[in-house]
């Protein structure tokens, strides 16, 4: 989190509106793929990013313009231009801390979504911020790395297969959504293999590295939350609003994703308590560790007190005292200590002490 505060100090003093880059450059370029398709079919089509040249749509075309790479903000402000994108939506495509919402500007709508994937390298939940500006006709989708989240869209365009060829662009912008979605079920289901695996090393013999495995799955789990929470009323908002961006035929397909993000808030929640419960264990292990260990050593303490008396007061330098003269009386004060501990122990035994 340190991190992004540290990102969002360089727009510090700039007037709103400023178009500035504060995510990291994931990709060396910035690409962009222009697909226009309708029942008849589909075309891939190049956009000019020099010159801030669209290529021609046909009108019973859906087209989608995917944009990977948002550190060339010429291009981009090209881009934000020729579909008339206000000023503060473009800063906050290019602001990659942004919370998951949605802005209605009555001729499109912006919506921002967390897409959480697992790096395979490093092992853990890494962050990207993903617009959609969804217009009449037209989808617009940002990221900052070429994921493959919506490779099964572009599947489905290329194919002609399903719906989405005969739907409009509200559909486009539902399926988008609904493959981050379906990304986060990918990511809980890796969590999930991960909690058992530390549960398992817990009941067998847990270490400092299990809990720090533990904290480190707390805090991918926290972060997945604050992801998944607001993106619930998104969900809510473009199932129940009055845009008439939004068909009454999809308004069914966006109530599934509602329904998917409200099965993924649950799973996240169990995880969640599920982590709270091993951190007790852990704690509750490590404090039934050191009883017995303060156990060992008070009974051995006990053992020793009445050896230690009678050794001490045998040691004492009087003239006078019993048995210091008989023959047998050194190893008669040993078979007495020797007596002392086994009634002690046979007497700890009896009262299920140890």
């Amino acid at each position: 989190m340190l991190k992004l505060v540290s990102q969002q100090s360089k727009k510090a003093g700039h007037p709103p509106g400023t178009l500035m880059h504060t995510g990291e450059k994931r990709s060396d370029i910035t690409d962009i793929t222009i697909f226009d398709y309708n029942e008849a079919g589909f075309k891939e089509l190049t956009y000019d990013s020099l010159h801030g040249v669209m290529p021609e749509k046909s009108e019973a075309a859906v087209r989608w313009i995917n944009v990977v790479g948002l550190h060339q903000i010429d291009i981009l402000e090209k881009l934000g231009e020729h579909y008339g994108l206000h000023p503060l939506v473009m800063e906050d495509i290019l602001n990659t801390a942004q919370r998951p919402k949605l802005e209605d500007y009555e001729n499109y709508i912006y919506i921002v979504a967390k897409l959480l994937y697992i790096d395979d390298k490093t092992d853990e939940v890494v962050p990207e911020q993903l617009s959609i500006v969804l217009g009449r006709d037209f989808v617009i989708s940002f990221g900052e790395n070429p994921a493959e989240v919506f490779e099964p869209v572009r599947e489905r365009i290329k194919s002609g297969a399903g719906r989405i060829m005969k739907m409009g662009a509200d559909y486009l912008a539902y399926s988008l959504i609904d493959s981050i979605v379906d990304s986060y079920f990918v990511v809980l289901e890796r969590l999930g293999d991960e909690i058992e695996f530390a549960e398992d090393l817990l009941t067998t013999c847990s270490s400092a590295e299990t809990l720090k495995d533990i904290h480190h799955l707390k805090k991918d789990m926290l972060y997945f939350h604050k992801s998944i929470w607001p993106f619930r009323e998104v969900a809510g908002i473009l199932e129940h609003g009055e845009s008439p961006l939004i068909r009454e035929t999809t308004r069914v397909y966006l109530h599934d994703v509602y329904d998917h993000i409200i099965q993924a808030m649950d799973t996240t929640e169990t995880y969640r308590d599920m982590l709270s419960g091993m951190l007790d264990i852990y704690l509750s292990s490590i404090s039934n560790r050191m009883n017995e260990v303060m156990k060992v050593l008070t009974i051995i303490s006990t053992l020793f007190m009445p050896l230690t008396f009678i050794a001490g007061v045998y040691g004492m330098n009087f003239k006078f005292m019993p048995l210091l003269e008989w023959k047998w009386g050194y190893y008669g004060v040993l078979l007495a200590m020797a007596l002392v501990v086994v009634f002690m122990i046979l007497y700890f035994r009896k009262r299920k002490w140890f």
